[in-house]
């Protein structure tokens, strides 16, 4: 019989956080999509302006990097691990 090999945690750590960073950047292409084409649509004489920038462009792109600045930062600070890159069980 063929003794299964158990999966090193260091690849369980790295696919969680993968899955988050893929979370992450369907959540700011979501928000962005959003707000340039919900907000972008119709003619541009009847667009509202925030700091002289278009409200799409305002809020899809200088508050979603904002947003997703914050995002990041906390999702790095409280979900992800450091992990060693060495060999584990390996002396030095």
């Amino acid at each position: 019989m063929k003794k299964e090999k158990q999966e090193d945690s260091r690849f369980i750590i790295a696919k969680k956080e993968a899955w988050i960073g893929i979370l992450l950047v369907i959540f700011n292409f979501i928000w962005w999509y959003g707000f340039a084409y919900g907000l972008g649509r119709g003619p541009v004489e009847k667009y509202s302006f925030i700091f002289g920038l278009p409200a799409w462009f305002f809020y899809s792109c200088i508050v979603g990097l904002i947003v997703m600045i914050l995002l990041v930062v906390f999702t790095v600070t409280f979900f992800f691990k450091e992990v060693p890159f060495d060999e584990e069980g390996e002396n030095r």
